[in-house]
Order: structure tokens, then C-alpha cells, then sequence
């Protein structure tokens, strides 16, 4: 039996009473008893291990314990969060914690070491040295030999294993991300390279967790932090022009809300004003979404009002709307229509005595703590309560979302099936009968489809939305109603799993999909997957690949495999084409000779529509990345680079419009000119939509030629086009024989190409 030693370490007695102190006050003596019992055992299993930083390890679980207390989750959670690395870094065990801790706090220290353990998210890819620290800050010590170096694993197979706990137990999941937290803001101490790798692990995964979950405190602060990492320059510019025009913006703020204040109160209402907090990547998003520069995203105001109960909310938005012009568009009720992660409020946008914009949040006092704390606000009104409906449903939807996924082995192709089915915004649509079905945004009919049954989605050979046919790639929006057209039998079509046509989003449509083609015949597999690689390598133009080194470089045995895996969409054509792109160098690829003219580096400005023309950043205005931008073309100096907002460009919009040219920031990413033929039924607007096309793919049209023979009005277009890389052409490609009307596109010198123009 293990010995617990019980004395209080000297150096951390500050840190723990400052967690007893911030406890809820609801906690009983008992629980109380319970969490420092917790952190005796975790502060001496932990004695020998440092951090990074050079402070005792026992600072992260007491730091993991606080964040679980503000949250005000129920006391063997905290307890939990004190202990969760015990089972895995140190002596103690699940049957010591059992036997002294209870079944409860043992499972989820086992949830969370399940989870971590294979390796943690933030371990290291190599195995590590005495000099080396993982990525939780932990310093490996020779004294402790708890402390095993691991081989390196998959940082997927941990990311699958911590979202399949969404819909098993809530409450690891909110210890994963309390620990995932202070991770990121004692991420400083790490090397560069770790930080960047964890920060766009936190960004893609556990900050759109937590929004899921609906706990903003925690979504936006790892928002923050990663975007800190991740682009440090940017995010330190914002951070200073906020923090330059604080006092200026809350005086004007302080003015709006006591002027709020006095007409609710004529109308009996009592209300907490303030105004909403801007955090800085939510400002970077808005910026670059938006194509706005910091001073219009930052001129828009808002005010968050909390009222005692629903009731008072509407009774506040009639005050509100009577003293203040509505602006129309602008008032979302999710009140009466939660968001699909549980937030309600009512948003409200109206006309301000200076004649500016002022955003409006009206909601309750519980409406806001499940707002700033989702799901975790469960424990905070669960007593008196008995069974909470609301929540009991929350969590039903999330182990709805993640059921069908027990089947996925695979752990990167779990990874990306949550983050295209459960992480992302979602749409609600109807069925003909009125049914309300729940899909990821940008799902398709397809995605419906397959969400209705599975026979469904095999037989669909068209659909209808509001009546009017659309194409099966078409874009769901909440409120269509969609009607599925079936044929009696058949199965799908290979070509919805292209990346580049974009006839499926969610990860469920593709794995049924995939599972169909798996049953048909080896052979036929084998045909079509033959016909499927050698129509893609034809259009690339790619006359000499080896199939056999492809394949093995892939991973399969015989080319066979490899044809058997692309037939039934184990693996796709674009997948393939990557392979191909990374092998070999884009130059050679595409023929580039030294008597070719080599490809030119961007200047960091591009030009729409023009090529060659001299540029220069306006000292007037100092434009800098992202802000949106403009040219103005000089007289013998080229093109004048100004942010849209200058001053001077607003003069010239009223004195020289003509001289103001369409520009963009550019990459410093190498570009490669490819011939392509185009095969097309001529029809009215057809240039226009591919120029629109290739705009939108960030595509420079280099040259053009087109012949249409008049016999049977078949176009023959020609371009020359900058592309990035094999897979980019590949893209171009595909994207170009989606246009209505276009037969084929091909690389010219593939063997179908006449040389004809």
C-alpha cells in the first residue's frame, strides 16, 4: 500500500489557499476536505518534477484546479484536475486513487490519462532527452523514473481519443481543456517550433471545443493565446492600438451606458451595462473576413445588457427600439432559437444619438453564465433543480454527433471528421414534410441526403430546394427545404469524393460513400480506379509517372492496391496528385528550362488584371498587412499603395476615381506558367465566369486565345496561368470543368493537346 505523505509543501501554501479561498461558496466542508486531501497527494507525487519555467510541477495542477473552480464544476472535478497526471507521470495509481478517492475522481483521472497518454497532444514527436522538456512544461528528471522516454506517436491518435470523450463524459473534457489553458499561457517557455505546432493545434481543435461546448471564457482566451504565437507581430500591433485608445473608447462607452441606464430605469427596469469586451483575434478575424482595417472594425460599438429573467429581456428591447432607430436586418432572437451550443440572447443593432451604429446584447443573468460558461453552467443552477432537461439534451445532441465516429479507426481521418462535422457552425434545414435537420455549415444535398438514410444518399440523382432544382454541390442555407431525387437503383458516383467539386462536407457522407465502393467487385475497383489515375495524370499532362514507385511511396503493395484503394476511395486522385507534387520539384515538373523565363518572386503587392508595374507603400498612410488596400496610379512613379481609409484616397475618390486601380497583398510563394486547354459549348458570359473563377482561386491569367467554330459552337480556349504547384493545377482543373457548359480542361501538353489555338 502506498504511504501518502501529508505535509504541505512550504513554497506552495500561498497557491493553495488561494484556490481554497476562490472555491464556490456552495462547496461543503466535506468537499473542501476533499480537494486538499487531493492536492497533498498530487504536490508529493509531483515533488521531484519541474517545469520549464523552473517552478515546482505542482503549480500546473493547482493552476488546472483554479480554472475547474471559476467554472464552478462540482468539487471531485477540481479534485480530478489536482491529480490528473498523477496516473500517468508519477507512482500513485488508478487502484490508489480508487481506493482513497472514489470511483468517481479514479474514472476521470483515467479519462483524462486515456486521453493523454498515447502520447499527450503536447508531447513531443521525438523521443526525449535529459535536455529536452515536453510540451506541458514538465523538465524529464533522472531522479524520478516514473518519467519513461516514449516513443514517438501520432499526435491524431491523442486528439481522437480526447473528442470521443465529447459525448462519453462531459466532465474530462473540461479538465482536458483547464489543462489545455494553462498550457498555452505558460507556452513562452517552450522552443519556437513547439509553440507554433501546439498554438495551431489549440486553434483548429480545442478553442472550437470549447465553443462547441459554449464556454466563451475559454474559447476566446485560447483564441488569443494561439493567434499570439502564431503570428506575434500582428497580434502585438493590435494589442497597441487598443491599449492606445482605451481611456478614449471607454469614456465614450461610459457615456452610452449611463444614458441607457436612465431610460430603463424611467421604465422600471433594472439592468448590469457594460460594454462587450473586443478580444484581439476576433478583431484580426473581422479584419481579414471583412476586408476592414482596425478603426472601422473597432468603430463599431456595443453594449451588453443583463436583466433578471427572460421576460425583462423583451420588456428591454421595447425601450431600447423606442428610443433608439432600429437598424432593419439587424435583430437576431436566440432567445426563442438557441444556438446549437446553447447560447441564447437577443442581438439588436441601432442608430446612436451621434448618428453611428451601436450593437445591443440583451439576455438574463442565466442566459449569461451559460454564455460565458456553456455547458459548465449546469453545476451552477443544477441545485434545487432536480433533472436538468436542457442539459441532459446538450449532451444527447453532442454523443449523437460522435456515435457514427466509433467506427473510424483511422485517427487522423477521425481528427477531420470532427472538425468538419462537430466542430464547425452549424445549418438548419428542412425536409418536405417540415422536419428540422441539424448539418455543418456548407453541407450539401448530398450531406442531407446521406443524413436521411444511407440508401437515400446512394440513390440521390438530384435535389430540389425551395422548390427549384439546384446542382448536388449547391451550398445549404438554414431555412431551404430540400427534396432528394432518387433513382429505383445504383449507387454513388466516385467523382463526389473529388476534393476540388465540393459535393460533400460531411466526414459521415464520404465514409458511406467509401464503404459502398468497398463492396463492389475487386475488379471493377481495379478498372475504375486504373481509369480514374490515368484520365487525372493525362489531364496534368504527366506522361511519365511510375506507377509501381507511386504506389509504394503510398504505402501499397502492387499498383493493384493502389488502383483497388483509389476505386473504392480509400484514398483519392488529389491525394495522389500531392504525392506526386512532393516528389518531385514544381520546375521540373512543369518543364521549366533555363531558357524558360524563371518564375518571379512576388513584390508583395499584386496588381488586379496587370502585370510589371512598379509599386510603392504610401508614406501617408503606412499600409501594412491585412489592412484592405487601393492604388493610385502616379504620374512616372507607378502604382501608389494607400489603405483604402487614407485620407488622400478619399479626396481622389471625388476628384481622380479613374486613377484608382483594384490591388491586393501578395505572397512571397514562387509561381509557375502552365498552358491549358479549354473544351466548351460557347454561350453568352462563358469568359467571364472562368476570368470570375480563376479571380477567386488567386489564378494570374498570363495569356489568352480563344476560337469558336461556328459548325457546331464548340469553343476552343487557350491560357497560359500562374500555378503554385502540381496539386494547385489539379484544383484549377477541376474547378474549371464545374462551369456549366465546359466539356474538359486539360494541361496542354498532355496527349490529347493539338497545339492548336
Amino acid at each position: 500500500m502506498v504511504q501518502y505523505n501529508l505535509m504541505k509543501s512550504i513554497e506552495n501554501v500561498q497557491t493553495i489557499e488561494q484556490l481554497m479561498e476562490n472555491l464556490p461558496p456552495n462547496y461543503t466542508e466535506a468537499d473542501r476536505e476533499l480537494i486538499l486531501r487531493a492536492y497533498r497527494v498530487a504536490e508529493e507525487a509531483h515533488r521531484q518534477q519541474k517545469r520549464a519555467s523552473g517552478e515546482p510541477y505542482i503549480t500546473h495542477c493547482l493552476a488546472v484546479a483554479g480554472i475547474l473552480a471559476e467554472l464552478r464544476v462540482p468539487a471531485e472535478v477540481v479534485a480530478a484536475g489536482l491529480l490528473h497526471d498523477t496516473a500517468e507521470d508519477t507512482y500513485v495509481t488508478l487502484d490508489d486513487l480508487r481506493r482513497d478517492f472514489g470511483e468517481t475522481i479514479a474514472h476521470l483521472v483515467d479519462g483524462v490519462t486515456k486521453m493523454s497518454a498515447l502520447p499527450r497532444v503536447s508531447r513531443d514527436e521525438t523521443p526525449i532527452s535529459d535536455n529536452d522538456t515536453n510540451d506541458v512544461g514538465e523538465t524529464p528528471s533522472e531522479e524520478s523514473p516514473f518519467l519513461s522516454r516514449r516513443k514517438p506517436d501520432l499526435v491524431a491518435e491523442t486528439l481522437r481519443k480526447t473528442l470521443m470523450y465529447i459525448g462519453e463524459d462531459v466532465r474530462v473534457v473540461l479538465i482536458k481543456l483547464a489543462d489545455r489553458l494553462h498550457n498555452m499561457r505558460t507556452l513562452g517557455y517552450m522552443p519556437e517550433e513547439k509553440r507554433r505546432r501546439i498554438a495551431q493545434q489549440t486553434l483548429d481543435i480545442f478553442a472550437p471545443l470549447a465553443n462547441r461546448l459554449g464556454i466563451w471564457q475559454i474559447k476566446w482566451e485560447l483564441e488569443d493565446l494561439s493567434f499570439r504565437y502564431l503570428e506575434p507581430e500582428k497580434y502585438r500591433d493590435i494589442a497597441a492600438r487598443l491599449a492606445a485608445r482605451r481611456e478614449d473608447r471607454q469614456a465614450e462607452i461610459d457615456r452610452i451606458i449611463a444614458r441607457m441606464r436612465k431610460a430603463l430605469e424611467e421604465h422600471g427596469i433594472q439592468a448590469e451595462i457594460s460594454g462587450r469586451p473586443k478580444h484581439i483575434y476576433s478583431i484580426y478575424r473581422k479584419m481579414v473576413d471583412k476586408g476592414k482595417s482596425f478603426d472601422e472594425v473597432m468603430d463599431v460599438r456595443g453594449v451588453r445588457l443583463i436583466v433578471a429573467d427572460k421576460e425583462t429581456c423583451y420588456l428591454a428591447l421595447g425601450v431600447v427600439h423606442a428610443h433608439w432607430r432600429p437598424i432593419p436586418k439587424e435583430f437576431d432572437d436566440y432567445i426563442a432559437a438557441p444556438k446549437d451550443n446553447g447560447y441564447q440572447s437577443l442581438h439588436t443593432a441601432v442608430v446612436w444619438e451621434d448618428g453611428r451604429p451601436l450593437e445591443v446584447q440583451i439576455r438574463s443573468v442565466e442566459m449569461h453564465q451559460k454564455a460565458e460558461y456553456g455547458i459548465a453552467a449546469h453545476w451552477r443552477y443544477k441545485e434545487g433543480r432536480g433533472h436538468d432537461e436542457e442539459f441532459e439534451k446538450h449532451i444527447a445532441e453532442l454523443r449523437r454527433m460522435m456515435d457514427w465516429k466509433q467506427e473510424v479507426t483511422d485517427a487522423q481521418e477521425f481528427v477531420e471528421a470532427v472538425k468538419n462535422d462537430v466542430l464547425p457552425e452549424r445549418v438548419y434545414v428542412l425536409t418536405p414534410k417540415g422536419d428540422i435537420i441539424d448539418l455543418p455549415a456548407g453541407s450539401t444535398p448530398i450531406d442531407f441526403a446521406y443524413h436521411i438514410h444511407t440508401d437515400i444518399g446512394h440513390r440521390c440523382r438530384g435535389a430540389k430546394v425551395n422548390g427549384k432544382p439546384v446542382p448536388l454541390n449547391y451550398k445549404l442555407k438554414s431555412g431551404d427545404r430540400v427534396e432528394i431525387l432518387t433513382t429505383r437503383q445504383g449507387g454513388p458516383s466516385r467523382f463526389w469524393l473529388s476534393e476540388g467539386l465540393g459535393y460533400v462536407k460531411t466526414s459521415r457522407a464520404r465514409s458511406k460513400i467509401r464503404l459502398w465502393f468497398k463492396k463492389q467487385d475487386r475488379q471493377q475497383n481495379i478498372s475504375q480506379g486504373r481509369l480514374l489515375l490515368e484520365r487525372e495524370l493525362n489531364r496534368l499532362g504527366l506522361r511519365n509517372v511510375n506507377i509501381e514507385n507511386l504506389a509504394h511511396n503510398l504505402g501499397y503493395k502492387t499498383t493493384d492496391d493502389l488502383y483497388i484503394a483509389i476505386g473504392c476511395g480509400d484514398i483519392t486522385v488529389s491525394r495522389v496528385v500531392r504525392q506526386i507534387s512532393e516528389s518531385q520539384p514544381p520546375a521540373e515538373v512543369f518543364n521549366i528550362t533555363p531558357s524558360t523565363p524563371r518564375p518571379q518572386q512576388d513584390s508583395g503587392i499584386r496588381v488586379v488584371g496587370l502585370k510589371g508595374l512598379l509599386t510603392n507603400l504610401a508614406r501617408c498612410c503606412n499600409p501594412t498587412p491585412p489592412d484592405p488596400i487601393i492604388g493610385y496610379v502616379t504620374r512616372g512613379r507607378g502604382v501608389s499603395i494607400h489603405r483604402q481609409d487614407c485620407a488622400n484616397i478619399l479626396r481622389a475618390r471625388e476628384r481622380e476615381r479613374e486613377r484608382l486601380i483594384r490591388v491586393e497583398w501578395g505572397s512571397s510563394e514562387q509561381r509557375y506558367p502552365v498552358p491549358i486547354r479549354i473544351k466548351a459549348y460557347d454561350r453568352k458570359g462563358l469568359m467571364g465566369e472562368i476570368s470570375t473563377m480563376l479571380a477567386e482561386l488567386d489564378v494570374n491569367i498570363l495569356n489568352v486565345r480563344v476560337n469558336v467554330n461556328d459548325h457546331n459552337n464548340l469553343a476552343n480556349i487557350f491560357l497560359v496561368v500562374e500555378v503554385r504547384d502540381l496539386t494547385h493545377l489539379s484544383q484549377i482543373l477541376h474547378q474549371l470543368e464545374t462551369i456549366e457548359n465546359v466539356i474538359e480542361a486539360y494541361r496542354e501538353n498532355s496527349p490529347r493537346g493539338d497545339g492548336s489555338s
